[in-house]
């Protein structure tokens, strides 16, 4: 379904990705997982055209994403769902006006069909009823969920998550990781969730990616891919910090070391 070939982006001289080299299967939902600054979300962004590679190709169902005009990028947008970091529901819509959006700007739904198709993904979503309600009157949970909502409307093939879980307690995160779970079997959704949370990661993923320095350096299924004989994979799944950075840390307080805190 989806391929990355080569791919690079620098911002200036900071280089974010270093060629790659990457194909997803459809039906299977993948987890990208890595360090802060790594070039997951841009990642993310790249596949649906937000973003233009500096080197390399990226291919949607066999068009070349990179290459295609505006107009032939929104065609393709319609089968990509996008679920954004922090929802980016619209403050001045309630929330049949922000899931509907959509279908208002890419489709010739009636607006009975689009009230149907609104109540339809909210139960799937588990939030039946709420309609009429403004983001602000609702819980962070909520607002992802009706983020998700928005996100499925237009019944895409792909669906891309972009840190689904943050800013959750455990028990709302939960929600959305069986959320994830359910639209992938009900409805058939590739998905690719980028994500800091392992506990996430490992409840949702047939596939896990590891991004490290502009590159992947883990490509394997679960199970495999916590017996990798790699330090990187391994501290990132203790969630335990490089011991040279811990070491920079700790003498930046050691006055033997002539660093000041908060200065050099």
């Amino acid at each position: 379904m989806l391929r990355l070939v080569d791919v690079h982006k620098s911002f200036g001289k900071q280089h974010v990705l270093r060629g790659i080299d990457l194909e997803l299967r459809r039906g299977e939902t993948t987890v990208i997982i890595g360090p802060s600054g790594t070039g997951k979300s841009v990642l993310l962004k790249l596949i649906v055209g937000l973003l233009k590679p500096d080197r390399g190709e990226v291919y949607f169902e066999g068009h070349r994403v990179d290459r295609l005009t505006p107009e032939q990028l929104v065609q393709v947008r319609k089968k990509i769902g996008f679920l954004f970091q922090m929802g980016a529901l619209f403050d001045s819509m309630n929330v049949e006006q922000n899931i509907t959006f959509p279908l208002r700007e890419h489709t010739d739904a009636t607006d009975d069909e689009q009230r149907v198709r609104c109540d339809r993904v909210l139960r799937m979503v588990g939030l039946g009823g709420i309609e009429q309600k403004m983001p602000g009157d609702l819980s962070g949970g909520q607002r992802k969920r009706v983020a998700l909502a928005r996100a499925i409307v237009l019944e895409p093939r792909l669906v891309l998550y972009d840190e689904p879980t943050t800013g959750l307690d455990p028990i709302r995160a939960d929600v959305i990781n069986e959320l994830i779970i359910s639209l992938a079997k009900r409805l058939g959704i590739t998905s690719v969730v980028v994500t800091h949370d392992m506990a996430s990661a490992d409840k949702i993923a047939d596939r896990m990616v590891m991004l490290y320095d502009g590159h992947v350096v883990a490509d394997e299924a679960p199970d495999a891919f916590h017996r990798l004989d790699n330090d990187l994979v391994q501290r990132f799944i203790r969630g335990q910090a490089d011991q040279d950075e811990l070491d920079r840390i700790r003498n930046g307080y050691n006055p033997e070391s002539g660093v000041q805190p908060g200065h050099g």
